[in-house]
């Protein structure tokens, strides 16, 4: 695929509709610059031809972290990834002493899963050279395990997010819903 900038010229442009034809500009003149973007600028699908089989690391909007081999997509960006694991982090928790802990992952085995484009937030191919190497900062974790800390940490979450809802509703802040009136 031929790699484009900003700065490449735009292709040859002929007259405009009903008009005469582009005249070069006069020495000692700056050219005009043109309105409009060339159309190599635009970003589509078709730039994922340069992924296709090749392993990516797919991040999704609700968090979750995909690795596979890309093997399909469509004009929408939809994905098909093959072999592919869902890697599952907890960040390193913040404990009293003075030796931090390492975060943990795990990765489950998904196999070949289906992405809706509008689901992908990032997305990225993956140094083969590194692929073995644990993310910085963290340990390889049992499933069992990461799992259950996940579940820990989210349900921390949900009650600190309860108790800042509370307060801010003492201060007259309304949530997201509160001000609708249900009919």
């Amino acid at each position: 695929m031929e790699n484009l900038t900003l700065d490449d010229p735009p292709p040859a442009q002929a007259a405009p509709m009903g008009g005469a034809p582009m005249q070069p500009p006069l020495p000692g003149m700056i050219p005009p610059q043109s309105q409009q973007l060339p159309p190599q600028m635009f970003t589509t699908a078709a730039q994922l031809l340069d992924l296709t089989d090749k392993k990516l690391m797919v991040a999704l909007r609700d968090g979750r972290k995909l690795i596979g081999v890309l093997r399909s997509w469509d004009q929408f960006a939809n994905l098909a990834l093959q072999s592919t694991i869902e890697r599952i982090f907890v960040p390193p928790s913040k404990t009293s002493s003075s030796t931090p802990q390492p975060g943990l992952y795990a990765d489950v085995p998904r196999g070949i899963f289906l992405v809706r484009g509008e689901n992908v937030l990032l997305l990225g191919e993956i140094d083969l050279d590194k692929d073995d190497d644990p993310p910085p900062g963290y340990e390889l974790a049992e499933i069992e395990t990461v799992h259950r800390l996940q579940k820990e940490r989210k349900a921390r979450e949900a009650k600190r997010e309860k108790v800042v809802k509370k307060r801010l509703g003492e201060l007259g802040f309304e949530g997201e819903n509160l001000g609708e009136a249900l009919l």
